[in-house]
């Protein structure tokens, strides 16, 4: 085998080992997952494909389509983690495809270097692995949004007019289309901003509208059928939806969802490129190299439209969560895959040599400093592992991190270089679902302790709950009729509707409905708002706990 193709079967055990093996291996986590698990549950049990509920309320915050491919999911593997996590993965498969394809069509033929390299760094970015394998939306929004540019990209590039132009811009309105599906309107926004900034950049004027018609007609097709079904069954989904889910997060000041200061993402990136970061100064020499052909520098320019704007458009925008700016991984993979392949031609090592050894220096600190944690604490930080099996491994992938640098940077072959760089944090990433600390668990996962009373609840039992862990009780207990106490949170919008009045008790009403129902009511609550709560509430006869820090059960 050439190297290239061991490099092409080692990124397929890689997907396999790293994004699909564990996905069951760790419980769900509050609240993305399991109410990213429970609405499609609830799409199943109810027949209902169109409009989205939790706890059989009205949940607008998302379109279908993520709901759709989920429950497609837990329809093959059951009700399950797997089942849950999976079409992230897959997304992430599908966008590593995307980006081989694209590096493969302006590399030279027998040179697939530039787009392994692209596929490699994308695969083990930090930020990828951990969305990737979590059971949220972002990387199937991601995978759509590659799609659409890919497709735009190749048919800019191709001749005006021609029937292959034409058909790369319905995929690429496809590619929209479906974007929008899985979150709205931001799969609108980020492809004008980066298609329209590359041809400004090319000057292209004339194909800022006439490369623009046929996707966006498209797109619109696409999205039609069932916007106008959601209308007809919810005609207030899209007021909804657009003022509260868009205006309001992006524009909404201080009111905003998740607030963060413009600098958030210029902050926090360094730590989700991670381990690339330490290459972004070796790749950009390489971009500016003269090894680079005339299509290679569009797609850089291209690729550097589709990082920045985007990027800047998140950083402006009033509301923030680092999994916004996933859709800014692949043009950053393509960047330093076709600079690092550059610099491999030229032989211009020293800045590779360069990262190598910061990355073996940060990691390095990063393994003192776990192990002056793990032993001796620092200023109060609690221990993460109380076992020698969760911390041992713990080290060993740290280890890995930190050593696999160092042998790159002492490699001859320049080939081997980059391999070793992009699989230093690979025994960590495969680990890392293993050793969640049982502190994150105690906070984030009540589904053993509710799966280990759930025998103690029947049909007619009255189930109670805190807003914190209402998506886990509905989905491990497979229950939509759950009544919320104090406070609605995300539900506040489904239960301003006629039919669901009564689901939200005030505190001060919840000792009148225990004792009415002596025998039959139980309340599941954080902890620590249990412990607030308990002045307002009669005895309970029975009281089970997973920690201090994390959730109880009460029954009445």
């Amino acid at each position: 085998m050439t190297t290239q193709a061991k490099l092409s079967l080692l990124l397929i055990v890689l997907f396999v080992g790293i994004y699909l093996l564990p996905l069951g291996v760790r419980p769900l986590m509050e609240p993305d997952e399991t109410r990213y698990g429970e609405i499609p549950r609830e799409m199943i049990a109810s027949g209902n494909w169109i409009s989205p509920h939790l706890n059989g309320l009205r949940y607008f915050e998302k379109p279908l389509l993520g709901y759709w491919l989920t429950a497609a999911s837990i329809m093959a593997f059951g009700e399950n983690e797997f089942a849950i996590r999976l079409p992230q993965a897959l997304s992430v498969g599908l966008s590593a495809i995307l980006i081989l394809l694209l590096v493969r069509r302006i590399s030279p033929r027998d040179d697939s270097w530039a787009g392994l390299i692209g596929v490699l760094v994308f695969l083990s970015s930090l930020e990828v692995v951990v969305v990737g394998t979590f059971g949220v939306l972002d990387s199937m929004l991601a995978a759509a949004l590659t799609l659409t540019m890919v497709c735009f990209f190749l048919a800019s590039q191709a001749k005006r007019g021609s029937s292959g132009q034409r058909w790369l811009l319905v995929a690429a309105g496809i590619g929209c289309g479906l974007a929008f599906l899985i979150k709205g309107f931001l799969a609108l926004v980020i492809p004008a901003l980066t298609m329209g900034g590359y041809l400004v950049w090319q000057r292209r004027w004339r194909d800022l509208l006439g490369l623009a018609w046929l996707p966006l007609i498209i797109a619109t097709l696409t999205v039609l059928p069932w916007g106008l079904a959601i209308h007809r069954q919810e005609p207030d989904f899209w007021n909804f939806f657009f003022w509260h889910e868009h205006v309001r997060r992006f524009l909404g000041g201080e009111n905003a969802q998740h607030p963060e200061s413009f600098w958030y993402f210029f902050i926090t990136a360094p730590a989700m490129f991670l381990p690339w970061t330490f290459m972004i100064p070796a790749a950009g020499i390489g971009l500016r190299s003269n090894t680079q052909n005339d299509e290679a520098r569009k797609l850089i320019r291209f690729c550097l439209a589709w990082f920045a704007l985007p990027f800047l458009f998140f950083s402006l925008s009033s509301g923030k969560l680092l999994t916004y700016v996933l859709p800014c991984f692949p043009p950053f993979a393509i960047l330093i895959g076709l600079g690092l392949r550059s610099l491999m031609r030229s032989e211009r090592i020293r800045s590779f040599q360069r990262g190598a050894q910061t990355t073996f220096f940060f990691f390095g600190l990063a393994s003192i400093a776990f192990l002056l944690i793990q032993f001796v604490g620092i200023n109060g930080i609690e221990a993460p592992y109380a076992r020698i099996r969760q911390w041992l491994p713990a080290l060993i992938g740290l280890a890995a991190f930190t050593l696999l640098p160092l042998l790159a940077s002492q490699a001859q072959d320049l080939n081997k270089k980059v391999i070793l760089f992009g699989l230093s944090p690979v025994i960590l990433l495969f680990l890392a679902p293993f050793l969640i600390p049982d502190q994150t668990n105690e906070r984030k996962s009540p589904g053993d302790l509710l799966l280990g009373h759930k025998n103690e609840i029947h049909a007619d039992t009255i189930i109670l709950s805190d807003e914190s862990v209402l998506r886990a009780a509905c989905w491990y207990l497979k229950r939509s009729d759950i009544l919320l106490v104090h406070d609605a949170g995300e539900s506040t919008y489904g239960l301003g509707y006629p039919e669901a009045k009564g689901r939200l008790l005030p505190l001060t009403d919840v000792k009148d409905k225990i004792i009415i129902n002596r025998g039959k009511i139980i309340l599941i609550a954080k902890a620590r708002t249990y412990r607030q709560w308990v002045p307002f509430l009669p005895n309970p006869s029975a009281i089970y706990d997973n920690g201090r820090n994390g959730f109880i059960i009460a029954t009445y």
